[in-house]
């Protein structure tokens, strides 16, 4: 299938969803060479991905991921009565590995948003970054990350925020992670991945590398039956609204998708420099998010507040991004968002250290250590 797929691709054809689907899932199940994946890979990045390729590839990574359920009582972000601070698992999710220096932004705004009312599930890998790694800084915070699958779920469940970077994708993951890493491009996968959560969140603030791309991944969203989402793409490349000039914004509501470009100033935000959100090592990141959860004025507070205010948007617990600017500054001027940090380092460190012991993929355990 790979190299009918190649083939097709090479001479400027459009793969259907179902042939993307197995394309890409013979590339993470082992059963394409190095070569094959690279060049189709390298391909469909010179042709441009479409949005039935897109939902393919999901479709095939979340196939071949460990699914974790939390909190059976959710329901569709559709329904009227929703109960927000209970029934929602909401996706802030962001592909940093080319990043833009910034301080770790999404970090910051999952523990505001979760402290607003909102459940936040994010997975994530470990990098070699000293200086984008959201596990570096995590565990410079106090967090600790060496924590069971189970645990993980507690956590969401009992905090309304969890962070997992143990393995969730079955098969020959750390393949396709050398491959990614070899070819040293971005590539379809840097758009899979942050749309594959194991939580299934029905809503999703999704940050993306290119203007162009926010309107294909929405749509994208939407044909994976996503209830709500704001897909965003700021000046700078940016992966999330920006303060710093216009950020892109296409937002998936009732079916529909309304691409729309917002400025800081629209909401008598001061437009700021892209210095004034650089960020350092894995310590003075973490520093800075504690100097932001404290409430410190200034560019940085005022980027979280902003795209925190879309995940309460794409939750439902605000009509508008007005609201929701509202609603992160009372969360952090009230100290709950530092409340929420400082509950989710007692949580994690009580449940002691798991080890993964060395066991095929689809067989992963852990074994506990003394806390």
């Amino acid at each position: 299938m790979i190299r009918q797929s190649l083939k097709q691709v090479i001479a400027g054809g459009d793969l259907s969803e179902g042939r993307m689907f197995k394309a890409v899932g013979e590339i993470l199940d082992g059963k394409a060479t190095n070569a094959q994946a690279g060049a189709f890979l390298t391909a469909l990045r010179l042709k441009g991905e479409t949005v039935e390729e897109i939902t393919g590839g999901v479709r095939a990574y979340r196939e071949r991921l460990v699914q974790v359920p939390l909190n059976s009582r959710r329901v569709n972000l559709d329904r009227d009565e929703i109960n927000v601070e209970e029934e929602t698992i909401l996706q802030t999710c962001d592909d940093k590995a080319n990043g833009t220096r910034t301080f770790n932004v999404s970090t910051t705004t999952a523990l505001v948003v979760a402290a607003g009312g909102v459940c936040v599930a994010r997975h994530g890998i470990r990098t070699a970054s000293p200086c984008f790694g959201a596990a570096q800084v995590l565990e410079n915070l106090g967090v600790n990350l060496d924590i069971s699958l189970t645990a993980f779920q507690q956590c969401v469940e009992t905090l309304r925020v969890g962070f997992f970077f143990g393995p969730l994708l079955k098969g020959h993951a750390a393949r396709v992670a050398r491959l990614r890493s070899e070819l040293g491009m971005r590539t379809v996968f840097n758009l899979i991945a942050p749309l594959a959560n194991p939580s299934d969140a029905p809503a999703h603030v999704l940050g993306v590398y290119e203007p162009h791309q926010t309107e294909k991944l929405a749509h994208v969203l939407a044909h994976l039956g996503a209830g709500n989402a704001l897909v965003v793409c700021g000046e700078g490349t940016l992966d999330e609204i920006s303060v710093c000039g216009p950020t892109r914004i296409s937002e998936l509501k009732a079916g529909q998708v309304h691409t729309s470009t917002i400025r800081p100033e629209d909401f008598g935000i001061l437009t700021a420099h892209q210095e004034d959100l650089r960020g350092g090592n894995a310590r003075q990141n973490a520093r800075i998010i504690r100097e932001v959860l404290k409430g410190a004025p200034g560019p940085r507070r005022d980027v979280v507040v902003l795209n925190a205010a879309a995940a309460f948007v794409a939750a439902d617990l605000d009509p508008d991004l007005e609201s929701g600017i509202g609603r992160a500054r009372d969360v952090i001027d009230s100290g709950k968002a530092l409340e929420k940090l400082d509950a989710l380092v007692r949580f994690t460190r009580a449940c002691g250290t798991f080890v993964r012991k060395e066991l095929p993929w689809d067989e992963v355990s852990y074994a506990a250590t003394a806390p």
